[in-house]
């Protein structure tokens, strides 16, 4: 791991010297994006971290030189091990916190995005384990998503959108996507849309047209956009 002079200590050996939220911020959407993209575009970086390309390109640089990504021109970004286990401590620490916010402490799943984002850079590995002790040492946050082990190991779940899902098929929601805005998922938690609720689509309208669904014997129609938001087992 190389050492950041510039930087104060972190608090884990994985972050030593890098308790820095840009940076962390930048290797946790690079790791997200290359889900489905790697490497990963400076352009699709720039608009997820909503910055000019500039911007998203000085930090990929910096990120480089840190030993923490490897990036080419016109090619893309991919982390390296080093900044792959930072990405995955900030989200286990992330998705720790928003179960404990709800668990322990009242809040509801559409709140706990925001508070999660500040105070996952901030957390001690001591309170990472005593937050996991207490919830049991989950595998999923609020929303579903699996959370990385303390050994930075994450567990892959195979889903697809609700949108891609035909008529007449039921099938069960592994998660909700949590980089909406909080009205969406009050949106959706209003109607029973959360992880392990079962869903049958009963109609599907053409030409990127609203779903009806059945969800717990009541019937809904629901728009692409918001049903794009439930991920759903493969069936």
């Amino acid at each position: 791991m190389p050492q950041i002079r510039s930087l104060p200590d972190g608090s884990s050996p994985q972050r030593h010297g890098l308790n820095h939220q840009a940076v962390e911020d930048y290797l946790k959407t690079i790791y997200k994006l290359a889900r489905t993209e790697s490497p990963v575009s400076t352009s699709r970086l720039a608009e997820a971290r909503d910055v000019k390309p500039a911007s998203a390109t000085g930090m990929i640089k910096r990120l480089s030189n840190l030993g923490l990504a490897d990036y080419e021109k016109h090619r893309g970004v991919t982390l390296t091990p080093e900044g792959e286990q930072i990405a995955l401590e900030v989200i286990r620490h992330h998705r720790l916190i928003e179960l404990y916010l709800i668990e322990a402490l009242g809040f509801t799943w559409d709140e706990v995005h925001d508070e999660a984002d500040l105070l996952e850079h901030v957390i001690s590995e001591k309170l990472e384990e005593r937050i996991a002790a207490v919830l049991g040492n989950p595998q999923f946050d609020p929303h579903g998503d699996p959370i990385p082990s303390k050994e930075g190991t994450i567990e892959i779940i195979a889903a697809r959108s609700l949108t891609l899902v035909e008529a007449g098929q039921t099938v069960r929601v592994i998660r909700v996507r949590d980089d909406h805005k909080g009205d969406l998922l009050r949106y959706l938690a209003q109607r029973g849309l959360q992880p392990g609720v079962e869903v049958m689509v009963t109609s599907v309208e053409p030409f990127d047209g609203p779903l009806t669904i059945m969800v717990a014997g009541n019937e809904y129609i629901i728009g692409r956009k918001a049903a794009g938001a439930v991920l759903v087992d493969t069936g």
